[in-house]
């Protein structure tokens, strides 16, 4: 352990933490399985009823239920849901000058990273006289979740209001939970205005996401919900979207997680405060580490002890850190293969030459490469975006882009030489399917375009 890492652990800091280094190779397959399982899987049930019943009540009763639901688990009493223009002004003016300006840098790299990476139409010769493409429209209406939970999270407002505006959607909506005296956080809002999201409701929790898919007199109905949550935000997001003409969704985007793999010359206080960074977040979210070195995963529950001690949010960490893993592998081959399988929010490569495993890895929502990548970069300001599938949807879904907000509907054309050229093959595949209506419907193109020749 180097100097700079022994500092950050202070004299008569507590004990280690009950976190013990886990011999992976040691493990039998089923305890393997429950090193790797995420706590909320533990509550699923029990979320699942709770969320079903919210929903049903904001169908029945509409606002009535939102007043309610937001009495009940906010503490606010509201006349209207909607933020008005004065509340925006008020919320612009408390927000400190250097705290505006760190958001419009953040901002600044969120829009260069977007949109290098849109997707882009295109039209191409598939065979002489056919021509296909492709043309992107913005989504007609959507609506982002912005939660609050323990802290307000003004960076999620821009990470999810910045691709919407370069989507070119209809009309933004955006929904986070009031404070007890009625007001939204005046940094979400500042944050929500600076990315051109004038509709703001204070809303949140299920019911929120509720209002947002079914439509209330107040809260119009959406075509597409994006935004992270707890697990009762995220099951109302799934809940939602099987609805009969319900809304799609981004991603099941739940309690933070990360994985950090680190090898044996990894700084443990850097991974010890990465791991903390997430877990702060919420007790039911995950941090992992995985090395080939027991000697620097020792030092890691060191770390997090010491670091533990001088948090704010001391006791939400700690509670997360209750289902925390600490790893040992054989190599970091096999490190990669874990993290392959847990397939986590985060993962970090806090290796000598993470470049070399990069091609391994196959399955994260966003990678951060090498000691100096602290993954609270991504979450605020290096330009990615810190909406990202969580609980294992890393396997088959992505972070958000701003194709997420928009539809890519395919076009072509056909002249006479092209129908001619191509329709033969049409007429043999479908009769091949037994749909003679679709061979006529080309056949008898074919034999007009052979009339007027």
């Amino acid at each position: 352990m180097s100097p700079a890492d022994s500092s950050l652990v202070e004299p008569g800091a507590t004990a280690p933490l009950a976190l013990r280094v886990i011999d992976w190779q040691a493990q039998d397959a089923a305890a393997r399985d429950a090193a790797l399982r995420r706590p909320t899987r533990d509550t699923d049930g029990d979320v699942q009823d709770r969320v079903a019943r919210i929903v049903d009540q904001v169908r029945a009763d509409g606002d009535g239920a939102l007043r309610a639901l937001t009495r009940r688990f906010d503490g606010a009493e509201l006349a209207a849901f909607e933020v008005g223009e004065p509340e925006f002004d008020a919320a612009r003016a408390a927000v400190p000058a250097a705290l505006f300006d760190a958001m419009v840098e953040a901002r600044g790299r969120l829009l260069a990273w977007h949109r290098a990476g849109m997707a882009v139409e295109f039209e191409v010769e598939t065979a002489p006289g056919v021509r296909c493409g492709r043309v992107l429209r913005g989504l007609d209406r959507v609506g982002l979740y912005v939660p609050a939970g323990s802290a307000p999270l003004p960076s999620t407002a821009m990470m999810l209001g910045v691709p919407a505006a370069l989507a070119g959607c209809g009309e933004t909506i955006l929904c986070t939970p009031p404070r007890s005296d009625g007001s939204a956080d005046p940094v979400v809002l500042t944050a929500a205005r600076l990315c051109g999201v004038t509709r703001v409701f204070k809303l949140g929790g299920a019911q929120a996401i509720a209002a947002m898919a079914l439509g209330t007199d107040s809260v119009p109905r959406c075509d597409k919900l994006f935004g992270p949550g707890n697990a009762y935000v995220t099951a109302a997001k799934q809940q939602v979207a099987a609805l009969a003409g319900g809304p799609a969704i981004d991603m099941p985007a739940g309690p933070s997680e990360v994985l950090v793999i680190a090898d044996a010359g990894a700084s443990p206080a850097r991974v010890a405060a990465d791991l903390l960074s997430q877990a702060e977040h919420g007790p039911d979210s995950q941090v992992l580490a995985i090395s080939d070195s027991a000697a620097l995963l020792d030092a890691v529950r060191a770390q997090l002890a010491g670091q533990l001690v001088d948090l704010p949010r001391a006791d939400i960490a700690r509670a997360s850190l209750a289902h925390a893993r600490l790893l040992l592998v054989g190599d970091l081959a096999a490190a990669v293969a874990i993290s392959n399988a847990y397939a986590p929010e985060h993962l970090i490569l806090a290796v000598a030459d993470p470049a070399a495993l990069l091609p391994a890895v196959r399955r994260a929502g966003s990678i951060f490469l090498g000691d100096d990548a602290a993954e609270a970069l991504g979450d605020y300001c290096s330009g990615t975006n810190h909406v990202l599938p969580t609980d294992g949807a890393a396997r088959a879904w992505s972070g958000l882009s701003v194709t997420s907000f928009q539809t890519a509907i395919s076009v072509q054309s056909l002249d006479r030489g092209g129908l001619l050229a191509i329709g033969a093959c049409a007429v043999t595949l479908a009769r091949a399917e037994g749909l003679e209506a679709h061979a006529r419907a080309v056949q008898l193109r074919m034999e007009q375009a052979h009339d007027r020749a």
